[in-house]
């Protein structure tokens, strides 16, 4: 599913919410800042990981 930004894709799939809500809220919070940039699960999935090794977006 391609979404037109993260919130409007935690809206629309709800694995996902799941999945963004089991994040650390300062990790949330974070990927809320490259809201237009993440259009799809696999999107979310690839910054989380980013910022997961590299310690912030």
């Amino acid at each position: 599913m391609k979404a037109e930004n993260l919130q409007d894709l935690i809206r629309r799939s709800s694995s996902t919410r799941q999945y963004f809500m089991s994040l650390p809220v300062p990790d949330q919070m974070e990927l809320h800042r490259y809201n237009e940039h993440v259009k799809t699960a696999d999107q979310l999935h690839r910054y989380v990981e980013y910022l997961q090794t590299n310690g912030r977006l």
